[in-house]
Formats: structure tokens, sequence, C-alpha cells
């Protein structure tokens, strides 16, 4: 197996603090499951779910590649003979445990393949990942869409792995039966933006698989999975509110405005227009989700939200959902906005480096109710990848993603592949990328550039909050263009650089100060 390694220095004091607690305190969350090293969830959870630790470990396979394999390899091994895979495993006492009987989320396609780039992985592992991924969504669909209408359901609250959240009204966790609920109380089974996410992230990573494989399904997945973007549209989306909703058990919409949408949005499932629309909307409304700590789990707004500390999902902030809105974002090229809430995160950690489950919306302040360790697992691990997009380096797939964001300080982060270096300086304004010591670009600060394995250029994104003239040098070139933020050069096939305005950016009016 190939060896990874990160390093990191900036001249920010707190940005370093958050930076070498996060690295300290993700060791102490790799364990031994049976003989095997993993990474588990961390602060009080010593266990590996599916919501968390596919995606999890994937990302820390920049660091630790034998446990990011095993992280995934697990769950793939573990699916039951219908194929689901559990949503959870324990290793509790030296008793080793599956559990099948809940869902808890579906954080694993993308990041499943993304393995097979980071580890060099070969062919039989895709065969493997393509029999998960086809036989999970078929359980999907045969376990969890009871009215043939074409929508998938949740049936309860761990479904979707939101703990005690206000909108499921007091629901029992679980639901074990293979018949569906019928609860006029908690609105059981409602049609669930969640679930049909979970069913378009895997068709659309096995689209991808199937074309590594050349096994002649790619046109097959990608058609089932535009099947599941247009239900989304057609069923879940409100045009006139911007935003997706879940419906009720008998059809009617739940008038509850959550941070689902972003979900929604990590797994893929929303059109470019539908994501710009959720972001102007409601992501930077400082009545809804931009709050002081952005990011609440319903809009604070909504008469739902409920700001309780403890292990709850009716609306505080997340560490998990800054850890998936950094996907949700990349997905549509909204990359200005990722060092906006990133510097949020960074710092309600604070040099203390406490990373706790959740945060206060109204003042960031940490909750050490559920979590009196602050090794959480989740948010440690958003922090170290913030980090990375905003100052470092990122594979992902056949490309190189390096962060110049013009933080104010000086900082040098390294990123070892195997055999390949990559090496991403800043200073004084100006940033350069290596590939194994030779340079390959220089930029100004405050963009994103987006390159092959080897350092061609192919991207480069304003990333600041304001419009800046980016400067880009590269293979001899030099080209200066005024960009808005989100705003990219893009090489073109002629190999020259144009430049592309299709994303907007609204900048937060609290950020504006």
């Amino acid at each position: 197996m190939v060896s990874n390694s990160v390093s990191f220095q900036t001249t920010d004091s707190l940005v370093q603090a958050v930076y070498n607690a996060a690295e300290d305190k993700a060791r102490h969350n790799l364990v031994q499951f049976a003989g095997r090293r993993v990474l588990i969830e961390g602060g009080e959870y010593p266990n590996l779910w599916l919501e968390t630790q596919p995606m999890g470990g994937e990302m820390y396979a920049k660091r630790d590649p034998e446990a990011a394999y095993n992280n995934i390899d697990l769950f793939m091994r573990a699916a039951d003979s219908k194929g689901m895979m559990p949503g959870m495993i324990s290793y509790i006492d030296g008793v080793y445990r599956e559990h099948h009987n809940f869902i808890q989320g579906y954080c694993f396609p993308v990041h499943a393949l993304n393995l097979y780039y980071l580890l060099n992985l070969d062919r039989d592992y895709l065969l493997r990942l393509y029999e998960a991924l086809r036989r999970y969504d078929a359980w999907l669909w045969a376990s969890r869409e009871s009215d043939g209408d074409g929508c998938l359901e949740a049936w309860c609250p761990c479904d979707t792995g939101e703990d005690y959240a206000s909108k499921f009204f007091g629901a029992p966790h679980f639901w074990e039966s293979r018949n569906p609920p019928h609860s006029h109380e908690y609105h059981f089974p409602r049609a669930s933006m969640d679930l049909m996410g979970y069913s378009y992230d895997g068709r659309r990573t096995l689209a991808q698989v199937s074309a590594l494989l050349g096994n002649g399904e790619e046109a097959y997945w990608s058609a089932q999975a535009e099947e599941i973007k247009r239900k989304i549209r057609s069923y879940l989306w409100r045009e006139e509110r911007h935003a997706c909703f879940d419906r009720d058990e008998n059809g009617a919409w739940l008038e509850i405005l959550t941070h689902n949408n972003l979900r929604v949005m990590y797994h893929g499932a929303f059109s470019q227009e539908m994501a710009d629309d959720f972001i102007r909307y409601h992501l930077v409304n400082p009545e809804e989700f931009w709050t002081p700590m952005p990011l609440p789990s319903t809009a604070v707004n909504d008469p739902l939200f409920r700001n309780i500390p403890e292990n709850n999902w009716s609306g505080q902030p997340e560490g998990l959902t800054y850890q998936r809105t950094i996907r949700a974002l990349e997905n549509y090229r909204h990359h200005a906005e990722i060092p906006l809430l990133g510097n949020h995160l960074l710092r309600a950690i604070g040099t203390e480096g406490f990373f706790s489950q959740q945060f206060d919306p109204f003042t960031g302040e940490i909750s050490r109710k559920n979590n009196p360790t602050g090794d959480y697992g989740p948010t440690l691990l958003a922090c170290l990848e913030y980090i990375s997009r905003m100052y470092g380096v990122h594979r992902q797939f056949d490309e190189i993603w390096w962060g110049a964001y013009h933080g104010g300080h000086d900082c040098s982060y390294t990123q070892r592949y195997g055999e390949t270096t990559c090496c991403i300086g800043q200073r004084g304004g100006q940033a350069e990328g290596f590939v194994n010591g030779v340079s390959v670009f220089r930029v100004s600060a405050g963009c994103r550039v987006e390159t092959t394995l080897a350092g061609k250029v192919l991207r480069v994104t304003n990333i600041s909050a304001g419009a800046q003239i980016q400067r880009l040098e590269t293979e001899g070139k030099c080209i200066s263009q005024l960009l808005e933020p989100n705003q990219a050069l893009v090489r073109t096939a002629s190999g020259d650089f144009a430049p592309d305005r299709s994303v907007p950016f609204t900048l937060p009016e609290p950020e504006r100060a």
C-alpha cells in the first residue's frame, strides 16, 4: 500500500494551533477493530457509522492509507444478503458487530471511488465496489419505496442520522419492520430528499466505476441517476421557495426549511440552477442559515428550530455538516464560500483545539455536553479539510486541487502521495506550486488552482470575497484577468486560458463588515 503524509506550517498562530491539535487528536481516533486499524468517529462515539467513517477514512487517506482502506472495505464486506451495508460497525469489549437494523446515512460512494485513485488500487477493488454499490441501490428501492410513486422514503430518524431532530416530532429512532410505518403523529413514511440523494450518489458513482471497468453499463447508470435528479426537482423542489422539502405520509409538504438541502448538494443531486438558488436565497441569509456561527440544522427562523446543546439535529450547527458542506459547494463550483465557512469553523475551535460536535449558532460557543474530550472526528477532519482547500493540496480522482487563499500570512503545505510530492507555498501575497520539486505555477493569492497529476493547470478560480486581478504564470505564459468571486480562468482546447463567469457569488451580509 502507498505511503502518504502531510505537513503544514503557517505564520497564522490560530490556524497552526487548530491544525496541530486536529492532527494530534485524529491519531487518538485510530484504534484496532478485530485486528484492523480504523479511524473511529471519536468523541463519545467509539464506532464506525456509514454516514461518517467511510468519508472520514477517505479524508484521512492523506495521512494513513491503511486506516482509510479499512474504513471502507469493512462496510463493503459487511453487506448482508440483500445488499444492505450496516448503519454501524462496533467493536466493544472484544465483540465485533455489524448493525443492519438502521441506515444512518450513506456518505460512501464517491469516497470509496476516490480511494481507488488515492491508494492506486486494482481492478478487483473496482469490481467489488461496483457490486457493493449496485446491491445497496437495489436494497434501497426494495426497502424504502412503499407506495410506487418513484420517491424513496425515510421511515425513522436513523434513516437520515438526525438524532432527536424536532422535524421528526419525537418519533422512535429505529424502525426494524420490513413493512413501512403508518404514523400521522410522526409523518412516516415521508418522501425524503436525503434518501433520493443516496440513490443518486450511488448511481452516478456506478456510472463512473462502469467507465473505468469498461463493462458497458456507464450509460445505463448515468440515465438511472438522471431519473433521480428529475424526480427530486419535480416532486421535492419548490420553485417559489428555492429549496427542497420532504413530503409527509399523505404526500403533503412538510414545511420545514432544513440544512438537508446541503446534503442533497453533497450527493450532487441538485442542478446547478437549484444549487445557485438555494445558496443565494437561503444559505447566505442571516435570518436562516448564515447565523454568526453558520450552518444550523434547521433555519433559525423556522418554527421547529431548537437551540439544544446536547446531541440534537434540531438547530445547532454540526461538525458533520461542516464536513459535508465542502463537497456540497465543490460539486457546484461555489469555491469562494468555502473559506468563509472555514474561517468561522477555525475561529470557533480556537487555540484551545477543542473539537466539539455542535456549536451555538448565535454565539459560536462550543458544546461540551456530549463530547467532553474534544476529539469529535467529523469536526477535526473538517478543520483539516478546510485547511487543505484554503492553503494546501487535495487529490480528487485524476486531479490535484491547490488552495492559495489569501489569509494574510505566509504558509507552506506539503502532501506526499506515494512517490509524488506536491507542495504549495505562499509568501507576500503570491503562491507557487511544485510537483516533485519542480515549479508548475505561480498565482496571486486568493485563488484555487486545479491541475493534472503532473501539474498542468486546468483552472484557476477566485476564492476571495471580492473581485481581484488574478495573475497566473505557467508553462512560460503569463495571464492577468479580473475575476469576480467564483469566476475562473479555464484552459481551452487550444491551450489558452479564457474566463468562465458562470457561477454566481453572493457575499453574506454579516461578512461585509
